[in-house]
């Protein structure tokens, strides 16, 4: 939140309320909403609770702003009403509430610090023209009235300031370019924590008694504002219908296969997007929350490959998992499929597994990602071949994902080819009972393969400092010598080498061995690991 956080206070302010007189206390806030109308990740709000000894939750409904700024419809004032009404109703279930009041910004936060003796002012920080305009309306406000001005990112995934900084003082102008500036500014903040009943400590009913105030603070009705819609109501506004729609979409999986391309009908009768852009629109829904709960799905093992999830299931378990097992998960996160910084990925092995190492994970993550060391980024586990090739029976998916447990083994990897009456028999339905596929695989592979190539011409200096071709065996195939019966069998087999094996070349054929082994204690199913084709796409 600190990286986001703006609090600018004129002399004084803090150290003397301006409305009392008293020495250093805490304040008297009133928070306003403009966007971000919800309590979940709203790191203002949080900042605002913790400073204060009473917060004023605000919406201030100025007509003349919204409609100059903006061409708002009878249907969008309806969904804004809406909303403002369900964070009513959940303010109230924290023993607090939401004063909707009418007029413009600042005639009414006049009237509102001096009736309530406010000594600050917050409010999320936006981007659009005219919601800066208001920014500065405001602060000058509060420079006039004395009062302190609590301000953080909310609505955005990254403060816009530290990207067009990152940039040298430009908005980047190609998106190419924008995905280089990001990967210098490193994750999205976590989103902020929950707001609880205790952050309430004290009521805050308006002075003069709150039954006299609730008429006219309350939302006003649409046809109050001289508005009739006469449509069904398909878009319920609130952050209460966005979070059961996130949650209920996150459960069903099937929209995430489509999500880098959605394959949708321009007279479709029914929404086939994601169904959230409305609620992420108005801030109803946390755009940190909805990337977050995206990136956990790979380490909560609903991925919709059987094979990645088992894999996750085992580590989550049991805290350990087969080398190879880990390359698999580290290539489908990073440059293989999902595009996700080998660090989250580090974090997650770094919290679940037993033989956790802070060097030799970070070092295997940035090799597994052709970050560093491994430069042979075109090689790419398929999240479908690689484990039908090593168990083609699916025992190892029966045993961590016993929902597959009845799928024949035609179908055991790719559950979502399976015809529906054989899912049916199976006791397991895909979509409902195990989710589809995050992602096309191939489509995936494909795209984040030229971005590997556009970021390596780039960075070929810097990758450069991590290559020694005459050391490394994947790029020179040095052969060493190894009796012919522990060689792995298989046309162009490779062990991308890494983190718990030592990998070593033989022609184009992988294997693993001690320096001075001359006998192979391998079994069958270890040897079976090592059949890993390098077209393996």
């Amino acid at each position: 939140m600190d990286a986001f956080m703006q609090l600018s206070e004129v002399p004084g302010a803090t150290s003397m309320s301006p409305h009392t007189g008293s020495a250093a206390m805490p304040h008297r806030t009133i928070h306003l909403f403009n966007k971000g109308l919800r309590l979940h990740d709203n790191p203002t709000l949080v900042a605002a609770l913790e400073s204060s000894a009473v917060v004023y939750p605000v919406f201030v409904l100025d007509r003349a702003f919204l409609e100059c700024s903006a061409r708002v419809g009878a249907l969008r004032w309806r969904f804004i009403l809406q909303s403002l009404e369900d964070l009513h109703s959940s303010l109230r279930k924290l023993g607090s509430r939401l004063y909707v009041l009418q007029g413009s910004h600042e005639a009414v936060l006049r009237r509102l610090v001096a009736q309530w003796g406010v000594t600050q002012l917050s409010f999320d920080a936006e981007v659009e023209p005219h919601y800066r305009r208001l920014d500065e309306e405001l602060r000058a406000l509060a420079r006039e009235l004395g009062l302190g001005v609590l301000s953080c990112v909310a609505h955005t995934l990254y403060d816009v300031s530290r990207i067009i900084k990152a940039n040298g003082g430009q908005p980047p102008l190609t998106y190419k370019k924008f995905l280089q500036v990001l990967s210098i500014l490193g994750e999205p903040e976590m989103p902020a924590r929950e707001i609880t009943e205790a952050d309430f400590r004290c009521p805050c009913p308006a002075e003069g008694g709150e039954a006299e105030e609730e008429e006219p603070c309350g939302v006003p009705s649409l046809s109050a504002l001289g508005l009739e819609v006469q449509q069904e109501v398909l878009w319920p506004g609130g952050e209460s219908h966005a979070l059961r729609r996130l949650e209920k979409h996150f459960q069903s999986q099937g929209w995430v296969a489509n999500f880098s391309k959605p394959r949708t009908v321009p007279n479709s009768l029914l929404p086939s997007t994601t169904g959230l852009s409305p609620y992420l629109s108005l801030g109803c829904l946390s755009i940190r929350t909805f990337y977050h709960r995206l990136s956990t799905i790979y380490a909560q093992a609903q991925t919709g490959f059987p094979w990645i999830d088992a894999i996750m299931t085992q580590l989550r378990q049991e805290g350990w998992i087969h080398h190879l097992a880990r390359h698999a998960v580290a290539c489908f996160l990073t440059r293989g499929d999902l595009w996700i910084s080998w660090e989250e990925g580090m974090k997650v092995f770094e919290e679940y597994l037993l033989d956790a190492d802070y060097s030799i994970n970070a070092g295997n993550w940035m090799w597994l990602s052709a970050s560093a060391f491994f430069h042979q980024y075109t090689r790419i586990f398929c999240p479908v071949r690689f484990g039908r090739r090593t168990d083609p029976d699916g025992r190892y998916l029966r045993k961590y994902l016993p929902v597959l447990r009845n799928i024949p083994c035609k179908y055991i990897y790719e559950p979502w080819t399976a015809p529906m009456e054989v899912q049916l028999q199976a006791g397991c339905v895909i979509g409902k009972d195990y989710p589809l596929p995050m992602v096309n695989h191939l489509e995936a592979s494909r795209r984040n393969l030229v971005l590997m190539k556009e970021v390596r011409r780039e960075q070929e200096n810097t990758a450069d400092l991590t290559r020694d071709v005459a050391d490394d065996p994947m790029e020179v195939g040095v052969k060493r010598e190894l009796p012919e019966d522990c060689v792995a069998q298989g046309d162009g087999a490779e062990c991308n080498g890494g983190g718990g094996g030592g990998g070593v070349a033989t022609g184009n054929k992988r294997c693993s061995s001690q320096e001075d082994s001359r006998t192979c204690s391998w079994t069958p199913d270890a040897m079976r690991l090592q059949e890993i084709s390098s077209e393996v796409m």
